[in-house]
Order: C-alpha cells, then sequence, then structure tokens
C-alpha cells in the first residue's frame, strides 16, 4: 500500500501503540481513586501531559485533554463568546477553515451573532490588511487556523494577534493547528494566541485524543461539568490509554522533528518538479508553505473518480478533507479555480514515513488514470 493522505489520519506509530497498551493492561486504575492503582493512573496522566506540553511549547497548566480536534475547536468557540458575551457579538474567521470552526459560527450567527468570514487569495492565504479591516470593537473572537487543511498554506496567525493588540480589540485568538502541530515549527506563546487546538490521530496517535491549549490567565469556562476532571473545565474519567499514545507520538515526533520536516519537504518538492513533467496536464494548486500538505489537480477528470482507480491500486489519496464525506470542498471553492480544475483537485499528504516508492507510485498512477478513464464532459 501507498499511503499519502496522512492530513486526513496516520499509521499510529509503534511508540504510541506500546504506550496505550501499557496504560490498559498495567496502568487502567481510574485517576480519580485513592488507592494505589489509581494514583498511578493519575501520575500517568501527569506525565503524559508535561510531554505534550513539551512538544508543544507551553506549560502543563495550559493543556487540557479533549476527544479530538473538532471537540476542541467548539469548546474554543463557545467558550470565547460566552467570555465576551459582555463585550459584542461578532467573530472573524476565514473562509477556508476546517467544518469544525465554520459549523459553531454558524450556529452562533442563528442566535445572533455577526461573522466576519475572510476570503484567502489565489495563493490560498488571507490577508492581514483584511484582518485589520475587518476588527471592530465589538468582537469577541477571531478564530483562524496555522496550516489549511487542504492547501497546506500558512496563515496570518502572529500578524493576527499583533493586529488584534494594537486596534485595541477585546477580542480572544483562537487558532486551529491541528495540521501544523509537529509539522511547522511554532509554540501558542510566539504565536499570540489565546485558544489552540490540536489533535493525536494527525500526529501518529489513536483517534480519540486531542487537546485545547488555554492561555494562563485565562478564565475559562468548562465544557462538560461533572466530577472535576481536567481542573474542573472538562469532567469525564480521562481516557488514559489515549493521552499516553498521544505522549508518546508527541514525544517521538519532537524528537526527530528537524530531519522529518526535512524529509517531508524534499517529498512534496520532488512530486511538484516531476508531476507537470510526467503526468501532461497536471498542475500543483497551490505550493503552500507547511511540507506535508501538496494539492494537484487533474484537469477534465472527476478527483472522485481518480481517487477510486488509485486505490484499486492500492494508493490513497484524498479528493478534499476527509471531513467532507465526498461533499464538495469550501476550501477550494474560495479560490475559485476553473470547474475542470476544481473537479479534479486531490490532495497528497506526507509524513515521516513516506518513501519515495510512494511517490514513484502515484505518479504511475496518474499516469494511467489518463490512459484509461475518460475525461468528463463538464
Amino acid at each position: 500500500m501507498h499511503y499519502l493522505d496522512n492530513a486526513a489520519t496516520t499509521p499510529v506509530r509503534p511508540e504510541a501503540v506500546q504506550a496505550a497498551v501499557q496504560a490498559m493492561t498495567e496502568g487502567w486504575g481510574n485517576p480519580s481513586s485513592r488507592y494505589a492503582l489509581g494514583s498511578q493512573a493519575a501520575a500517568g496522566v501527569k506525565e503524559h501531559r508535561a510531554q505534550v506540553a513539551k512538544a508543544l511549547g507551553c506549560a502543563p497548566e495550559e493543556l487540557y485533554f479533549t476527544s479530538c480536534g473538532s471537540e476542541g475547536d467548539n469548546w474554543a468557540i463557545r467558550g470565547a463568546v460566552e467570555l465576551g458575551r459582555r463585550k459584542g457579538k461578532h467573530i472573524i474567521t476565514t473562509a477556508i477553515e476546517h467544518s469544525a470552526v465554520l459549523e459553531p459560527c454558524r450556529a452562533l450567527e442563528r442566535e445572533g451573532y455577526e461573522v466576519t468570514y475572510l476570503a484567502p487569495n489565489s495563493d490560498g492565504q488571507v490577508s492581514i490588511e483584511d484582518v485589520k479591516a475587518a476588527l471592530r470593537p465589538d468582537t469577541v473572537l477571531v478564530s483562524m487556523m496555522l496550516v489549511n487543511n487542504e492547501l497546506g498554506t500558512l496563515q496570518p496567525v502572529a500578524e493576527t494577534a499583533k493586529a488584534i493588540r494594537a486596534a485595541g480589540c477585546p477580542a480572544l485568538l483562537h487558532c486551529d493547528a491541528v495540521q501544523g502541530f509537529l509539522k511547522m515549527p511554532f509554540t501558542p506563546k510566539a504565536l499570540g494566541v489565546d485558544l489552540l487546538t490540536i489533535s493525536g490521530h494527525k500526529i501518529h496517535a489513536p483517534k480519540g485524543v486531542g487537546a485545547l491549549y488555554i492561555r494562563k490567565g485565562l478564565r475559562f469556562p468548562p465544557l462538560i461539568r461533572g466530577g472535576g476532571q481536567e481542573e474542573g473545565l472538562r469532567s469525564g474519567t480521562e481516557a488514559t490509554a489515549q493521552i499516553a499514545a498521544f505522549a508518546a507520538a508527541a514525544q517521538a515526533g519532537k524528537a526527530t522533528l528537524a530531519a522529518d520536516l526535512e524529509h517531508m519537504a524534499a517529498l512534496k518538492a520532488d512530486l511538484a518538479r516531476r508531476l507537470p513533467q510526467e503526468v501532461p496536464g497536471a498542475k500543483v494548486v497551490v505550493q503552500g508553505q507547511a511540507p506535508h500538505i501538496l494539492p494537484i489537480t487533474l484537469p477534465g477528470y472527476k478527483s472522485e473518480v481518480i481517487v477510486r482507480f488509485l486505490s484499486d491500486r492500492g494508493i490513497c489519496v484524498s479528493s478534499g478533507s476527509a471531513c467532507h464525506k465526498g461533499k464538495p470542498s469550501h476550501v477550494y471553492a474560495a479560490l475559485k479555480l476553473p470547474k475542470k480544475e476544481l473537479d479534479g483537485v486531490l490532495r497528497i499528504s506526507f509524513s515521516y514515513d513516506t518513501t519515495p516508492q510512494d511517490i514513484d507510485a502515484l505518479l504511475e498512477g496518474l499516469k494511467a488514470a489518463q490512459e484509461q478513464l475518460f475525461t468528463s464532459l463538464s
């Protein structure tokens, strides 16, 4: 199999598997229990929180475990507007955010909030000048992703933080960094954000675990009330095995980060160079700054047909975000591509374990698709 859809999910790395199994077979106590087995589990959660926090570049007490990136995004948005409910009802986000940001914003619109959706330029980036123009005295939240999950483009998060402060705006800044964590060098403090979301299954941990960074000193409202876990902000018995695996994956990824980024960037550059040479008519949609995502297009062919064709050859790619479940991508639509290019878009995404042979197989598969598939009449 040639797996080239690492922006959708990643295979669980051996270190994470081992950590999860150990937590399930040896440290399986309830962290809230007062006897030794529970204390051992609680100590494990504390250690794992510190490990993920170190990889992210924040204090352990600023990191709160969640079940996934979507939960973190929803919590951040709902919590931010609750904190700012007496300051205003205006939100700024971008038109190319993940649905886990856009859908809560649309729900808030139905509750009377005004949302400004900033459009990207043809390179897939939002202009900081547009951010500055959109800021208002009643803006209570700006939510902007660090790396777009379908384009690999870096958004001006740090510049937005500075703009908010310069304008004297009361807005909190939330960043969906699910595609940025261990793919780009950053820390929440360097970005200047108040809230930041990460997810485990994008960094070779299992599905079912993520985290929300909440800046120290920010009195954030709880997501789930109950037994008081996660400092009372997200009650519910901790998912100790997933948390252990998340920590192991984060620690392993951080240890080889520089080499991994160089490896992914080299593969991306090789594919971008060879694609138009070996697959006539195929082109890169945007280059993007992230090393692990490259959107391409095969104009005249339907992407969903190409995905199935490649799948039959053991090659895994995406026609957009896997979270869309087959629906047209709002991200590619925002670029205003010609219809034939838009219909033929594929997202290729790499990881530390992607090989040059995977790239060779993809190019051979795309050439075969051109030879064997009918072009679209639309």
